[in-house]
């Protein structure tokens, strides 16, 4: 038997999923938001295969070597469950509460696993994670103290493979036994960002989208869909000109939506019930959302044709400097984390 081939190319963005944009032959229009010149045509039409993907996005330096595990994690867990319940949802078919479930799963992973909120966690990290460590250095001394006096074992964490894990913790006594020092070390970069997703937030703290009102709309005729690199969008909306991209998923008053096709809305208002599955918007208001779409957008967005109201909504920015820099950390990206990986390891 031939094995499974290595996933080195992650989508980030699923082809099955970018193939409801698709032509016959499997190529969609891209609208790309940064560019190195001018002359680069505003919309390309490209292969399905080609876009939404990074070399080793997912892949994790494990115990025997590099792992694709998350890369097949997410397509056994959500992507693989969501294709029907979506091609149910878009041909107006009855859903079950399973067919919900997996769209509402697919959306949070779709939330989480794209590079623009790799960038967003890895920000927050780099301000909060030295007052974490000491936070979870106190906790455990303290855990250590109260086990000691009493007898009694450290409570840990269950089920989590150490080499998941991106820490390495190193102890010191002090001469004569008498106390001593614990350090803690971490790396702030894809080890921790995919045991973040895989520990924390698309086993537990998903789980409250599951207690959500959601729904499917409908765009107006001659109005069609986009959808980007970063599609889900968690929209917070204060009056008229004035809303963010901030939303959570269990705050009250935030919209959360997912183009599920090029008519297709998945849709939810926190703490509100929504309108009636299949309700039609009006123009004003799907223009609306699709502003919020094209402006959510990290690099990408894409479309069954090319639209100038993408244009508008979001004009390309010209850089080649920019452009080639991120380029470059993109090409470096693989070999520095297996690096931060095995630094910690030594």
């Amino acid at each position: 038997m031939t094995p499974d081939p290595f996933h080195r190319d992650n989508h980030y963005v699923p082809q099955f999923y970018l193939k409801l944009w698709a032509d016959d032959k499997n190529r969609l229009w891209v609208y790309r938001l940064l560019v190195s010149h001018s002359h680069i045509p505003l919309w390309k039409r490209q292969s399905v295969k080609g876009v939404a993907y990074h070399a080793h996005l997912y892949t994790r330096l494990g115990s025997i070597g590099e792992s694709d595990e998350l890369e097949r994690w997410f397509g056994a867990e959500f992507e693989s469950p969501a294709q029907d319940a979506i091609r149910k949802a878009i041909s107006d078919a009855s859903l079950t509460r399973s067919d919900w479930k997996r769209l509402i799963r697919f959306a949070a992973a779709q939330d989480v696993r794209t590079p623009a909120r790799l960038n967003e966690m890895l920000q927050r990290w780099r301000e909060t994670l030295p007052g974490m460590m000491k936070d979870v250095l106190q906790t455990g001394v303290q855990e250590f103290e109260i086990a000691k006096r009493t007898g009694t074992l450290v409570p840990r964490e269950p089920n989590i493979d150490a080499s998941e894990f991106p820490v390495r913790v190193t102890t010191e006594r002090l001469p004569g036994g008498k106390g001593g020092t614990l350090q803690l070390e971490m790396s702030p970069g894809r080890d921790l960002w995919l045991f973040f997703l895989k520990r924390q937030l698309l086993t537990r703290t998903a789980n409250v989208l599951m207690g959500h009102k959601w729904t499917i709309l409908h765009t107006p005729d001659h109005i069609s869909w986009v959808t980007t690199d970063d599609p889900v969008v968690r929209l917070n909306y204060y009056e008229h000109g004035k809303y963010d991209f901030g939303g959570g998923w269990g705050r009250a008053g935030t919209e959360m939506f997912l183009p599920l096709g090029p008519h297709h809305l998945l849709y939810t208002r926190i703490g509100d019930k929504p309108p009636r599955r299949g309700t039609v918007l009006s123009v004003e208001m799907a223009t609306h959302l699709q502003r919020f779409m094209v402006e959510h957008a990290h690099r990408y967005v894409f479309a069954v044709s090319p639209d100038k109201n993408v244009e508008e909504y979001r004009p390309r920015v010209v850089d080649a400097d920019a452009s080639a820099k991120e380029q470059e950390q993109w090409r470096r990206w693989h070999e520095e984390q297996i690096a931060a990986v095995q630094a910690l390891k030594r």
